[in-house]
């Protein structure tokens, strides 16, 4: 079932968090911090609107990361009712994609709580003082990769933030898979 993220709350504070990495280091919101701004994105392996545009997130970070904009990717799916989304198959899936950002485990859920993230994919944008500037989509695709000349909206917000500290006005909130939370 399609979920859409909600409306921007612009300038709200990232919570910190520390997660453990594919590349086997611990990452805290504080390692991860963008000069210009920092990507935070909550993906997973087996979810169709991730595969559908993986390469273009792949891509994306890789183009921001110059204008002063870090990403990280967090996978918070029950891993036990969805084996695809295990540790393991995170490290698969990052080095297969090339991956250049860090691929965090949030295997309690508390992070993608904290944010309160609904879907895969679901990107938050943060200014470098780390309030929220960005809740929307990646770009027009959906359960298929959409043409390759479609509006980069993720990007080019972000690239906004970076020159301006400022999100875009207008987003159009991004839709996937849900998360799939652990029953307790």
């Amino acid at each position: 079932m399609a979920v859409e993220t909600p409306i921007c709350d612009f300038g709200w504070k990232a919570p910190n968090f520390t997660l453990p990495g594919v590349d086997g280091k611990t990452y805290s919101l504080a390692d991860l911090r963008g000069e210009r701004g920092t990507l935070i994105m909550f993906i997973c392996n087996h979810c169709p609107y991730v595969k559908a545009v993986i390469d273009r997130i792949v891509r994306d970070a890789n183009e921001l990361k110059p204008l002063g904009i870090e990403s990280v990717a967090i996978c918070a799916n029950d891993w036990r009712a969805y084996p695809d989304d295990s540790f393991e198959n995170m490290k698969t899936f990052a080095a297969h994609h090339g991956f250049t950002f860090p691929y965090l485990h949030d295997e309690t859920q508390s992070v993608a709580r904290t944010y309160d993230a609904v879907c895969t994919p679901d990107f938050f944008g943060f200014d470098a003082d780390l309030g929220l500037q960005y809740r929307g989509r990646l770009d027009a695709s959906r359960k298929e990769t959409g043409p390759a000349d479609l509006r980069r909206d993720l990007f080019l917000a972000m690239k906004q933030v970076a020159e301006t500290g400022q999100g875009p006005r207008e987003q159009i909130p991004s839709a996937g898979c849900s998360i799939k939370w652990r029953e307790s």
